[in-house]
């Protein structure tokens, strides 16, 4: 499935994960993953200009110099009527933005749907500056028997892409060139932060909106 045309599927995931009681219930039964570890995450203020991809239909709260991106036009559609000012329709494997433009890059629940995660971790890279932070989440392979069934059975339908184990993840930010990594699994969802190394200098790069 291409969640650059599949609006419907969009839609639905897009209404369950904005209802608290169906977002809490869902994580917790498909997957064993206890979601407030999710909302204490976008409960962090993000510093510096942000670029937040995929977007979905605008989890993370808008706020000044936030670019909200995303392959999909329903999605971005449904982050603009939420609030998002800056939306840009984008590949997360091929940004369109220089390097070093964003204090901080946030991923959350899209690494897994991609046929590349490693090279999305490592634009997300690039376009971050020195001392910027990456913070998201992903489902990863390898934590059970009945995870990794359901995973499967959603490669199947179209719906992921072949994602990797936690290990795996860690090793995609290492590749990066990122550090501080910490990792929080919960169930077959992992939580990250990495941070990209060195100091940024200049007051200038980072206008992109």
């Amino acid at each position: 499935m291409n969640w650059k045309t599949a609006h419907l599927q969009a839609a639905l995931y897009d209404a369950g994960v904005h209802n608290p009681t169906v977002a809490r219930l869902a994580a917790r039964l498909l997957w064993g993953y206890d979601i407030t570890h999710l909302w204490r995450s976008l409960a962090v203020r993000p510093a510096g200009p942000t670029l937040d991809i995929p977007c979905g239909g605008g989890l993370v709260p808008p706020a000044a110099h936030h670019v909200s991106a995303d392959l999909s036009p329903a999605m971005l559609h449904r982050a603009r009527r939420r609030g998002a000012r800056t939306l840009v329709q984008a590949d997360i494997t091929r940004l369109p933005f220089p390097s070093a433009a964003f204090g901080t890059c946030l991923t959350y629940n899209g690494l897994h749907c991609l046929p590349d995660p490693a090279k999305a971790v490592s634009e997300l890279a690039r376009v971050l500056r020195p001392g910027g932070t990456l913070r998201g989440t992903t489902l990863v392979r390898g934590t059970s028997r009945r995870h990794d069934a359901l995973f499967a059975l959603m490669r199947r339908f179209g719906l992921f892409g072949p994602s990797g184990t936690t290990a795996d993840l860690r090793a995609w930010l290492t590749a990066a060139g990122l550090t501080d990594i910490t990792l929080a699994p919960s169930g077959a969802v992992t939580g990250f932060t990495a941070r990209k190394s060195g100091t940024h200098h200049s007051r200038t790069s980072a206008k992109v909106v």
